[in-house]
């Protein structure tokens, strides 16, 4: 059968190798040009990746600078609140003392203040709490011009106005007392009453000492 078959002529074989070769080239051509539209589509993707990652990292930079913005801003946030409990750490220790010191001292210039008012002591002033404390106060203080008129030299005349007039006084303070549990109408209209009728004894009293 090998001896019926032609064999291929040489320019026939050269052509084919030839076409086989520039097929191989044009094959190798086409693998590296799609190896390089591969890796430029992994590289633009991989720059998407960066560049969201970028962006993500910038918005979060820029949210915290606005945060910490608005933190010292905000006298009350928690950033300020932390530093002012530091601050107050330090400072209480010291200026606790001094605060007590200045209340104590204006606690004083007020009882003070009230204790003239009622023409009272200092030492006095819980004797005469509540609604009634000034007309008690002034009770109190009638009873002791009473007591200089009973230990002078009065006569009969004068130790019957003693006893009248403490008798009355006793009265007008037991109606304060009563009068400090009434609703606040009905209360400052008893403490009218009271301190037209004590105005009537002081004036008896003071006319007895020779004040008036």
């Amino acid at each position: 059968m090998g001896l019926f078959t032609k064999r291929k002529r040489r320019p026939s074989r050269r052509a084919e190798a030839k076409a086989l070769k520039h097929k191989a080239a044009m094959e190798a051509k086409l693998g590296a040009k799609n190896e390089r539209k591969r890796l430029r589509s992994e590289a633009r993707a991989q720059n998407k990746v960066a560049k969201a990652q970028i962006s993500a990292l910038q918005a979060e930079e820029k949210a915290a600078l606005k945060a910490a913005a608005r933190a010292e801003r905000d006298p009350f946030s928690p950033g300020q609140v932390k530093k002012y409990l530091g601050v107050a750490r330090v400072l209480v220790p010291v200026l606790a003392p001094l605060a007590y010191r200045g209340a104590t001292y204006v606690r004083g210039q007020l009882d003070a203040r009230r204790a003239k008012q009622l023409g009272v002591g200092v030492n006095q002033l819980g004797d005469y709490a509540g609604h009634g404390g000034r007309l008690q106060a002034r009770i109190a203080n009638t009873e002791a011009a009473l007591d200089k008129i009973a230990n002078g030299n009065g006569g009969k005349d004068t130790q019957q106005f003693v006893t009248g007039a403490r008798s009355r006084l006793e009265a007008l303070d037991s109606a304060v007392r009563t009068a400090d549990q009434m609703p606040t109408a009905r209360r400052r209209s008893v403490h009218a009453s009271i301190a037209t009728e004590l105005s009537k004894i002081e004036a008896d009293v003071l006319a007895r000492l020779g004040v008036a």
